[in-house]
């Protein structure tokens, strides 16, 4: 956590950024078992996996992937203080957006699933074939374009490594949402919480 005077400065934006898969939902993605129906290496990251392989032999991995994330986004629901968190951000005029690793497809089923489809605008939710995947801040870099504004305005909130490397590389202010509260990479995070309910405190507190 950073002081409170800077903490504050951070709360006070007006253009978020939120991871969806395990930050704005409830975690339901197992990777292990993706990576297995993949055929794809213990451990190593499943799109820089795809994206090494030629267009002919990745096409069909694609099309599983995107047929299991299909499926996932029918079985979460929201993590808690999302839809509050949302609402509040929104009734103070703040753009919001989401930067995923999933498709913008699934990504927009997703959120209509959980309850928050209202509070995005589609060009607004960028997924893999929008912008380059976490970590590269490409879609830090296109959304504050989108806004009119710089990287260094925005707030990304996530609950994993490639969330923050993203905000750092961009510029940009991190969040780290850990429900374990061990926040392993605190020199990527400015402001730590353990879930959304928690952060929508610290913004009403910040106002």
């Amino acid at each position: 956590m950073l002081d409170l005077t800077v903490h504050r400065s951070i709360l006070a934006r007006s253009h978020w950024v939120f991871d969806l898969d395990g930050t704005l939902t409830e975690p339901v993605h197992d990777f292990a078992a993706i990576r297995a129906a993949l055929g794809i290496p213990d451990g190593r990251d499943i799109l820089g996996h795809l994206g090494d392989l030629s267009p002919a032999d990745a096409s069909p991995l694609y099309a599983r992937l995107d047929a299991i994330e299909l499926e996932l986004c029918e079985r979460t629901a929201a993590a808690p203080g999302a839809l509050r968190l949302l609402e509040e951000l929104t009734v103070r005029g703040a753009r919001v957006g989401v930067l995923t690793r999933n498709t913008r497809a699934n990504a927009l089923r997703t959120l209509a699933a959980i309850g928050a489809g209202q509070f995005f605008t589609p060009p607004a939710v960028l997924g893999r074939d929008e912008a380059l995947p976490k970590p590269d801040p490409d879609g830090l870099h296109r959304l504050s374009g989108q806004w009119g504004t710089t990287p260094a305005a925005l707030v990304m909130v996530g609950d994993y490594l490639f969330d923050l490397q993203t905000g750092r590389a961009a510029g940009t202010a991190t969040v780290h949402v850990d429900r374990s509260r061990n926040f392993p990479w605190p020199e990527l995070t400015d402001v730590a919480v353990g879930t959304l309910d928690e952060l929508a405190d610290c913004l009403g507190g910040s106002w």
